[in-house]
């Protein structure tokens, strides 16, 4: 839809096909019991992406979307003796640290955080903002000037590892290892250059006042004012070509479109594996299951709670973090003992809620994204469920699921929701230094084909996905302009 928004306002004719009754993707929003939840994703970081966004839309985010800064930005769990909450501020964040953690800690956090802000730094130009870059050309970007800081993202380093210098407290490299599932990946595996994520996340986190679906909805109406055209249940079943050159889509109606150019959010793999056609097929380089990302059983509860103060955003981990990852990348198989992440969307950063009752959550567990080859049978959902929400109850979290509503989303629900993925959430994980340069780009090899998507550069989430867009429109409008 950024994509779309940008097109139609350089003067394109934009139609956008989505398989789903509502814009989104996977910023979308689900019923559970009459009342509706937001079922993506659920942190809101990088205001700037998308305050440029509607400027060069002609439009303005800031009456778009109704949006509250975070002064907390996440309180955590492991076990009932208390809970660690996670500040913006950096003084407040500091006493927090010293007085849970000690003031040992208190010093390797500090060193932390320089260095996460020194790879962003680094890497917000010339990598997330930029064209997908080779090594050398991410290095030729940086330039010579600034060779030491490049040196210093660590992408031969594991996560882990790193966070190992700066914490001797296994619970803060819990803590902040667990950045790594950000983007669907094992802090274990995932190279220490995603310690970015913990300086965007201190630069500011917002909380969406009318749910994180209106981000999707705003983005369509800007795209809207500028002349583009939605059409929803509309299944794109195959990418037509005609001469070497993507022509238009068919849809599972049989109805054909013709285009001069397309634009394809969907999971790469769905390109590479004919799910929309053979003649499509060449336009990425096709990718093992092996290298998918995360995927999750997410459970969207509509019940009463008490006993932990929730705040909007709260985490319970695990006491085998290894194990976790193990489970899910060596064996693929639901953790046992899993981490889970709570987001309680009826409450603000501090746990205020008006009114009381049942109060909507979102439930998510790491999982291994086999959606297209494993169902989940009641026993193992049984299981996974007893799981979560038991070590939610040993945290001292009590949800009264019995007089409450839910619904429970498993990896092949979000294959059925976003083919070929195996539903995985961020495409490919970003394990080992070589990944991040492995993403798709936005030009496809197949001309008159362009990407966008947490699946392509410059990764997951929700302002990746965006600057995807962005670089999508960027290389269309300049390829048009060459014929």
């Amino acid at each position: 839809m950024s994509a779309a928004a940008l097109v139609a306002a350089h003067g394109e004719p934009v139609l956008v096909l989505e398989r789903a009754d509502a814009p989104g993707g996977k910023l979308r929003e689900m019923s559970v019991g009459g009342v509706a939840i937001d079922a993506g994703p659920t942190v809101f970081t990088m205001r700037w992406v998308f305050d440029q966004l509607f400027a060069d839309a002609g439009g303005d985010f800031a009456s778009a979307v109704r949006l509250s800064p975070a002064e907390l930005l996440a309180r955590h769990a492991w076990d009932a003796r208390g809970h660690f909450d996670l500040f913006a501020d950096q003084e407040r964040c500091e006493a927090s640290i010293a007085a849970f953690f000690g003031d040992r800690e208190l010093a390797g956090y500090r060193n932390f955080c320089r260095e996460a802000a020194s790879i962003y730094n680094v890497l917000r130009r010339p990598f997330l903002e930029g064209t997908r870059p080779t090594p050398l050309s991410l290095m030729t970007r940086i330039g010579l000037r600034r060779l030491p800081d490049a040196l210093a993202i660590r992408p031969h380093q594991s996560l882990w590892r790193a966070l190992g210098r700066h914490f001797r407290d296994p619970r803060l490299r819990q803590l902040f290892g667990r950045y790594a599932t950000y983007c669907g990946a094992s802090p274990f595996a995932a190279p220490a250059t995603l310690m970015l994520i913990a300086h965007v996340e201190r630069d500011g986190v917002w909380l969406a006042d009318d749910g994180m679906h209106a981000i999707a909805t705003a983005i369509e109406r800007l795209a809207r004012r500028n002349g583009a055209a939605f059409r929803y249940s509309a299944h794109v079943a195959e990418i037509l070509v005609e001469s070497g050159r993507a022509c238009g889509v068919r849809l599972a109606s049989g109805e054909d479109i013709r285009a001069s150019a397309i634009i394809c959010n969907g999971d790469p793999a769905a390109l590479s594996t004919g799910r929309l056609g053979t003649a499509a097929r060449r336009a990425v380089a096709p990718s093992s299951p092996a290298r998918r990302s995360l995927s999750s059983m997410t459970w969207l509860v509509h019940a009463q709670t008490h006993g932990f103060a929730l705040s909007r955003h709260n985490v319970f981990f695990s006491s085998d973090y290894p194990a976790e990852f193990k489970a899910i990348f060596g064996r693929g198989d639901v953790p046992e003992e899993p981490t889970v992440y709570v987001c309680a969307q009826d409450r603000d950063d501090v746990g205020q809620r008006a009114g009381t009752g049942a109060e909507r959550l979102q439930l998510i567990v790491n999982a291994p994204a086999n959606g297209d080859r494993h169902d989940y049978s009641a026993a193992e959902r049984a299981r996974s469920a007893a799981a979560a929400f038991g070590l939610l109850q040993a945290c001292g979290l009590h949800i009264d699921r019995a007089h409450g509503s839910e619904v429970l989303v498993t990896p092949a629900d979000y294959e059925a929701l976003f083919p070929a993925s195996g539903g995985a959430l961020y495409g490919m994980a970003n394990h080992g230094w070589r990944a991040p340069f492995q993403r798709p780009a936005a030009a496809s090899s197949l001309p008159g084909l362009y990407l966008a998507g947490g699946g392509v550069h410059p990764g997951a989430g929700i302002p990746m996905a965006t600057l995807s867009g962005r670089l999508a429109a960027t290389q269309l409008i300049a390829d048009l302009g060459k014929r």
